[in-house]
């Protein structure tokens, strides 16, 4: 299946279907491209936010790290979707890379929300990217969006990124934050490092392998932000996790079966601890994240099982 086709239910971009107009920053990235090809696939206009020179109508210049974004190229949006951030996993932590982590998306949504605020016409919806890093580490204890923020990094940086979107919500913009989990997808995040790895046959668990991953198909991601871009009735933070999360060794074991290659491998705690410094510590860690108000609201998920969302990214 290609990630980026959301099959079933309404589409639209506006409540009632219609051609709408929608503004991705991110739109490079993995979700955010998804995003963008099934909006389009739709007939939907999508507005790219870029670093660059505009080289058409279809494209915003804005400047995440020092806040500045054209809010002129915005007007006409039915919803501006921001995705946009550094890579959480692209590299070791250090001070430096963290800031940047941290910059790329606090500065970038209030840049976007005070934008979003300032239009004559503003969108009928802001979605904001968070992730289940608000959580920290629950070990085996399943937390919904009731739970609260946890401790380190992560939550840290979740609380102050979705904290940054109270200029549109302060101006009576509906605010949506997605809390997403591990996306399963082939051509990133965390799941673009272990399939390639898993066909080789050098996969295994990481640590003891119980720890758990609130995991996401990238079809069902996508899905679920439209879902959350058409239901006026919806706001506040969604956790968009499949509804049942797996523990590492689930995982491996699943990636085994689905590729029919062997998982002997273990990498040893301590190993990951000199390779991946700070970093390890959400790697080894436990968050069992549950979608309780997507459930609620009537999403229903395609790919709820970790076999299904693996073969759905092949």
């Amino acid at each position: 299946m290609d990630d980026g086709q959301v099959d079933g239910g309404r589409r639209g971009g506006r409540p009632g279907g219609g051609r709408s107009r929608v503004a991705v920053a991110g739109a490079s990235g993995l979700i955010g491209g998804a995003l963008a090809r099934s909006l389009t696939a739709d007939g939907h206009e999508v507005v790219r936010l870029v670093r660059h020179d505009p080289a058409g109508a279809d494209e915003v210049r804005w400047d995440p790290e020092r806040g500045r974004v054209d809010a002129a190229g915005l007007e006409g949006c039915d919803a501006v979707v921001n995705l946009a951030g550094a890579g959480v996993g692209d590299r070791r932590w250090t001070d430096a890379y963290k800031t940047r982590i941290r910059s790329s998306r606090v500065h970038g949504t209030t840049a976007l929300a005070e934008a979003v605020a300032s239009m004559e016409r503003p969108p009928r919806v802001f979605v904001n990217g968070s992730a289940t890093g608000y959580y920290g580490q629950t070990g085996d204890r399943p937390v919904d969006e009731s739970a609260p923020a946890g401790e380190g990094f992560l939550p840290a940086l979740c609380v102050e990124w979705e904290a940054a979107a109270a200029p549109a919500r302060e101006a009576g913009v509906r605010t949506v934050f997605t809390r997403t989990g591990l996306v399963v997808a082939r051509g990133g995040g965390a799941w673009g490092r272990l399939f390639p790895l898993f066909r080789a046959g050098l996969g295994g668990r990481l640590g003891d392998g119980s720890q758990y991953w609130s995991f996401v198909a990238l079809h069902d991601e996508v899905a679920a932000i439209r879902h959350l871009m058409d239901r006026d009735d919806l706001s506040g933070p969604f956790n968009l996790t499949a509804p049942r999360p797996v523990t590492n060794r689930e995982v491996t074991l699943a990636m085994g079966r689905v590729l029919h290659r062997p998982a002997p491998f273990a990498v040893p705690a301590p190993v990951l601890r000199a390779a991946l410094g700070e970093m390890a510590g959400d790697v080894l860690g436990s968050a069992r994240v549950l979608p309780a108000r997507l459930l609620g609201s009537g999403f229903r998920f395609a790919f709820p099982e970790i076999d299904g969302a693996i073969r759905a990214a092949l």
